[in-house]
């Protein structure tokens, strides 16, 4: 029906639920369980609706998932770039072919994963249950899937057959040398995580170290971490919106900074509200002091939330933006942009080691939570780590200073922090 309607060679060998198949003979087999499937995707044509029914187990993959996923992607790329038009004619032939397979019938109940946010975009109120969709999972949920620093962002791989750990502490540490952090300075995490970054900087590098984030979760695991490494002198963590930053309430009174990170916490920030972003982590800093910007980006011309799958059930809200935008927000807010790094290709071996634990662990994963919450993330892994791969998303450090009035940034002349 499909090739029919499309006029497409099949990427991958399909099996419906009464053992038909088509499709070529070797890789990876599509499996459509029921009739509910094609409902889905009649409802909701395209990655939406396929989402749907991989999440609900009404379609389900045998093989290697992610073949399967450079084989569709592949046979996209080979369309015309309007993508694959099946026209009024291929319309009506898939819904004929839909009825004669007893597939028509009213839209199946959307999966009980998928977000449903209320309320203006990217308003306090829905930034926070945004944040709460994705990273409120569960703590354990968490803990399973990360590194022993809970780092939930790409890592920085040194050398090859790195642990997942090791490359997180070298990204740590890169960080906080491009920071240019020695004992007794002040340093703002915005978007601190699970408290990684903060963690790292007091233990290592002698700092007083203030993480904010929206995550009650994530506020109580730093906060226990805190207390059981004697860090409670140094480090802080408060449940805060970065926008309260700029009020009397949310900041001490003239409490400045001499370092800020935020670590893949511009991906949740509007496109309108990005410049108050910048604005006030330049308000944070004191004269010469440096920003160390982590973020995602999207080629030119790609959707900025990452797709529908990823806005419904992983990021929603969440707002991508090409490498020379970011650059553009950070020099229109007063910075001066000394170093841009792409780390692209480590969020492959990043994601990579994440998809080791996850499918090493599949019975845990869904033992704390659900086997349809399993799915959502066996989608989202797949399909982010071929995302990176494919050079459709990246991911880059960007360095910042607040130069004086005068032009003075007290920045070195050359990178120390490349050394080993």
């Amino acid at each position: 029906m499909v090739k029919d309607a499309a006029g497409l060679d099949l990427p991958v060998r399909i099996r419906a639920w009464d053992g038909s198949e088509a499709g070529p003979a070797e890789g990876p087999v599509l499996v459509i369980r029921s009739r509910r499937a094609l409902r889905r995707l009649l409802w909701a044509p395209g990655e939406l609706g396929l989402a749907r029914a991989y999440v609900t187990g009404d379609i389900d993959v045998e093989g290697d998932l992610a073949d399967g996923f450079r084989r569709a992607w592949s046979m996209a790329r080979s369309r015309p770039t309007t993508g694959v038009d099946v026209g009024v004619r291929g319309v009506l032939r898939a819904i004929g072919g839909a009825a004669g397979l007893g597939a028509i019938g009213p839209a199946p109940k959307p999966p009980a994963s998928e977000a449903r946010l209320r309320g203006r975009l990217h308003s306090v109120l829905r930034d926070r249950a945004a944040i709460s969709h994705h990273y409120d999972l569960s703590n354990d949920f968490y803990e399973l899937l990360l590194d022993p620093h809970m780092a939930y962002s790409s890592a920085y791989y040194t050398h090859e057959g790195q642990s997942l750990h090791d490359a997180q502490t070298a990204k740590l540490d890169l960080v906080c040398r491009k920071l240019g952090l020695e004992p007794g300075m002040r340093l703002l995490d915005v978007g601190c995580g699970w408290g990684s970054m903060i963690l790292h900087a007091a233990e290592h590098y002698g700092v007083h170290a203030v993480g904010i984030t929206l995550s009650a979760q994530q506020r109580d695991f730093i906060a226990k971490r805190i207390a059981e490494r004697g860090l409670s002198d140094r480090v802080e963590v408060r449940l805060q919106d970065y926008r309260a930053l700029r009020d009397e309430t949310g900041a001490r009174a003239g409490e400045q900074f001499d370092a800020v990170s935020s670590i893949e916490m511009g991906e949740h920030v509007g496109e309108g509200q990005y410049p108050e972003y910048v604005g006030i982590m330049y308000g944070a800093l004191k004269p010469t002091g440096r920003l160390l910007l982590q973020q995602m980006s999207r080629a030119e011309n790609t959707q900025p939330g990452g797709g529908a799958f990823i806005e419904s059930y992983i990021a929603p809200d969440m707002y991508m933006r090409p490498v020379w935008h970011t650059v553009k927000h950070l020099v229109d807010g007063g910075f001066e942009v000394r170093d841009v790094e792409a780390m692209r290709e480590h969020y492959v071996r990043t994601v990579q080691d994440w998809i080791d634990t996850f499918e090493a662990r599949w019975d845990e994963f869904v033992a704390l939570q659900s086997e349809e919450v399993a799915r959502v993330w066996r989608l989202y892994l797949v399909g982010g780590m071929l995302t990176f791969e494919e050079g459709r998303m990246g991911v880059d450090q960007f360095l910042a200073v607040k130069a004086t009035p005068e032009g003075r940034s007290a920045m070195p002349a050359t990178r120390p922090w490349t050394a080993d």
